[in-house]
């Protein structure tokens, strides 16, 4: 089955990071290919380390109670996308260490399944995830303009 998406650039960092209360968000865009795509729901995402290796992190659906954020516990709408045309989805975690031997978690990749049953995708990423172990993911919208 070929490839739905292509990554039109990085992932790059949401307006809702705010450092000092370790809220980290991350839009990440994508470019559909070469033909029309309906889209609804959430993407499958994994969250890999430098080897590409999957972290031990819990993936949710929404902000996972993280933090409250726009858009990010909305219900699903239906997209369809003409080729060439830009879906997105976010990501936020919190970048909190708790006391004790277990090491911060820092993914390099993620791992993405846009729809179930279609091929995964691999784009870089730096997220400082802390020993959290959990990540929340909003629904696929399309970007802002």
């Amino acid at each position: 089955m070929p490839p739905i998406w292509s990554p039109p650039g990085s992932p790059r960092c949401g307006s809702g990071c705010e450092g000092a209360r370790s809220v980290r968000a991350m839009i990440v865009p994508m470019e559909s290919t070469p033909s029309p795509i309906s889209l609804d729901g959430h993407p499958a995402v994994r969250v890999l380390d430098a080897e590409r290796a999957p972290l031990a992190v819990t993936v949710k659906h929404g902000s996972a109670g993280i933090a409250t954020l726009a858009n990010f516990d909305a219900a699903p709408k239906p997209l369809t996308l003409q080729p060439r045309e830009y879906a997105e989805f976010q990501l936020v975690w919190r970048n909190t260490v708790a006391l004790g031997n277990q090491a911060p978690d820092n993914g390099r990749y993620l791992d993405i399944a846009p729809l179930p049953g279609r091929p995964r995708l691999t784009v870089p990423a730096d997220l400082d995830l802390g020993t959290t172990g959990r990540i929340g993911v909003a629904p696929w919208s399309t970007p802002a303009r």
